[in-house]
């Protein structure tokens, strides 16, 4: 997921009480008419408890800011680093714009599981993010999933920003935003292809587990917890 790591397809049907993961179409903003959940009737401004309004936060590498894609504004940045060989290996959305575009709007037209993300820098973009409901997502036929589980994406989009240190830090910085932001969920989780050792190296240096091998639909993923009760331990 470090500039690699395609999350697994999102899809509109609700997961079973069980859950699964690898990045994928989700969804936010316009939403779509919402079927009942079997935790509740589902709220989409409250799904992911509003990324839009966390605000910047300091980290060791320096002012780091968690944005939603607006398309118009975003899509050629994405589409490049989608196009770059290290990132296509994993995430498998090279092409033109137009299927880079599908893959943001599916998550910006659905139902509020699933934020696409801008991560800058000192002012600077320099990552693309998905933060999505695990609880909500095919990931959670994989796991045994919890309630509002929280699940990550991340790909690092220049090359000349990977393999310093920069993935850890910043995971680590995004799982404290929604451990601080969403006080109902009590794990962040993620599943990187357990071929992509940076990725998984860099989840365990922001704090995140090693909880077990996952077979998902397009790959075998390493699935990584971090949770609230070791957030300040690990």
């Amino acid at each position: 997921m470090l500039g690699h790591d395609r999350p697994s397809p999102h899809t509109p049907d609700r997961p079973t009480p069980h859950a699964d993961v690898r990045p994928a179409p989700h969804a936010q903003a316009r939403p779509t008419p919402l079927h009942q959940d079997p935790l509740g009737p589902l709220d989409t401004l409250d799904l992911l408890d509003q990324p839009a309004t966390w605000g910047p936060t300091e980290t060791p590498v320096g002012a780091f800011h968690l944005v939603p894609v607006h398309v118009e504004r975003d899509l050629p940045i994405i589409s490049r680093w989608m196009n770059d060989p290290a990132v296509a290996a994993f995430w498998q959305l090279a092409g033109s714009r137009a299927q880079t575009e599908d893959h943001l709007r599916g998550q910006l037209e659905g139902d509020g599981r699933s934020v696409p993300c801008l991560g800058s820098l000192d002012g600077t973009p320099m990552s693309y993010w998905e933060i999505y409901r695990a609880d909500l997502d095919p990931l959670a036929r994989h796991y045994p999933a919890r309630p509002h589980d929280t699940g990550v994406h991340v790909l690092i989009g220049d090359a000349a920003d990977r393999g310093r240190g920069l993935g850890s830090a910043l995971l680590r910085a995004v799982a404290d935003l929604v451990l601080d932001h969403r006080p109902a969920c009590a794990r962040v989780v993620a599943e990187p292809d357990l071929r992509n050792t940076p990725s998984v190296a860099a989840f365990l240096g922001a704090g995140f587990r090693y909880a077990a091998e996952v077979d998902l639909p397009a790959k075998r993923a390493a699935l990584m917890i971090r949770d609230r009760s070791l957030r300040h331990l690990m």
